[in-house]
């Protein structure tokens, strides 16, 4: 599914309000969205919110064979993925132009950096060495994805452990946590990433661009820096031709969030640490906040309990008695039977075809009943009368009452049902007339 476009009144709003220096969501030019990291359950495992824009990092590690070139050094693999969760424009499994360049500068920003020290990743030099993955997962996308992606990662590496190991001989011996304490990886520093968006040919510039301002945007500069305003990666893109002194600005204005960033970071991890060790309840459950229709948990609200039976005893004495008036029904042919008065007919006075077919069905339910009383009484007058013919429609099957006859199923077609209902009355009259001889 492609994403939908801009419109030119929306794409001219927003490149009139950067002129104005306004951004939609009340930040100024050089203002970071507000970051939020949360810890799972799980060492490596953690989610960062940019905004909007989160990003879902989960870090594993397993024993394999080292590559030749490097035999005392272990593997780091990073790898993202776009889900259609996060935006619909995202196509799954498809690698994107725009999924191949961020994965590329996550592994400029982490590996060539040498932010980790691979050589404490070998167990045994050239044939076991500890291979770290990096998997990051979009689960929302509101723009700027690297940085984002860039602090799940290190951020998920600095709260990683992996499972101690000891050598004997050729014995490789592998502890559980419950048997040795986990060891945290051996990190030299931090890159983070810092995007700069430019609009009007590198007149304008904004910091942490959204997902609508990277739509009208005419190129992005990324830089990856650390707190020591070393310079790990820079990446320019859009085509635009950018001055040397935008450049040493973008990298000033980058030292500056890249330490606020760090510093952030590392009160994060401090105090998961210290809820661990207190421990405390932690993890995605207990950072959502209470009081939210999202939240997996309300506060017990508390209940006085005491003097229930007496409070009981007075509601029930306080209330009226039930009412001792009991309904008798009434009878009004046999097998039939009323209780209360019932309520009057609310549909209003019956029109007069309604009236009329009431009248026809009662007339019906007359010669069915007569019909049935006695089979003697069918038998002396159907010698003398016409047969009956019960019918309902214009053209249907007919049932012909004989006497002493197995009925039989003719098709006949009638003019209407009321030429048919006014012959079938009379043998009902010369009926009753016989009986009341009788």
């Amino acid at each position: 599914m492609k994403e939908t476009p801009l419109s030119n009144c929306e794409r001219r709003f927003l490149l009139r309000a950067i002129e104005e220096k306004k951004r939609l969501d009340g930040r100024q030019t050089y203002d970071y969205r507000n970051i939020k990291i949360t810890f799972g359950t799980d060492y490596g495992c953690c989610i960062v919110e940019l905004g909007k824009t989160r990003v879902l990092g989960q870090v594993s590690c397993e024993l394999v064979s080292p590559k030749l070139n490097r035999a005392t050094e272990g593997i780091l693999f990073f790898n993202l993925e776009l889900s259609q969760m996060a935006a619909p424009a995202f196509e799954p499994g498809r690698q994107s132009d725009l999924l191949v360049k961020l994965n590329r500068l996550l592994e400029r920003c982490l590996r060539n950096s040498k932010c980790i020290d691979t050589e404490s990743l070998c167990v045994v030099a050239g044939e076991k060495v500890w291979q770290i993955r990096v998997d990051l997962h979009l689960l929302n996308h509101d723009g700027n994805i690297i940085d984002a992606a860039s602090i799940a990662a290190i951020v998920a590496l600095c709260h990683f452990r992996r499972p101690d190991v000891s050598v004997q001989g050729d014995e490789v011996t592998l502890y559980t946590p419950e048997e040795r304490d986990p060891v945290p990886l051996s990190i030299h520093h931090m890159p983070i990433c810092v995007s700069f968006a430019f609009f009007q040919q590198g007149t304008y510039l904004l910091v942490d661009p959204n997902e609508r301002e990277e739509r009208v945007m005419d190129g992005l500069l990324v830089i990856a820096m650390n707190k020591h305003r070393e310079i790990c990666t820079i990446q320019s893109s859009g085509g635009i031709m950018l001055l040397k002194d935008q450049v040493l600005r973008c990298s000033k204005i980058a030292g500056v969030k890249v330490l606020e960033i760090t510093e952030l970071i590392q009160k994060a991890l401090e105090n998961d640490q210290k809820v661990r060790k207190e421990g405390g309840k932690f993890g995605f459950a207990e950072s959502i906040a209470s009081q939210r229709i999202t939240a997996f948990k309300m506060e017990k609200a508390p209940i006085d309990t005491s003097d229930v039976e007496e409070k009981a005893e007075e509601i029930i004495a306080e209330a009226e008695p039930p009412s001792e008036v009991v309904s008798k029904p009434v009878l009004w042919t046999p097998g039939t039977a009323q209780i209360g008065e019932g309520i009057e007919n609310s549909w209003g006075d019956l029109e007069d075809s309604e009236k009329e077919e009431d009248g026809g069905g009662s007339d019906e339910a007359i010669i069915l009943d007569s019909i049935k009383m006695d089979t003697r009484e069918v038998s002396n007058i159907g010698s003398q009368d016409a047969p009956i013919v019960l019918s309902d429609s214009e053209e249907e099957e007919m049932i012909i009452l004989e006497p002493d006859k197995n009925p039989k199923k003719i098709r006949t077609q009638t003019i209407s049902a009321k030429q048919e209902k006014a012959p079938s009355k009379k043998p009902v009259k010369k009926r009753k007339k016989k009986r009341a001889a009788n």
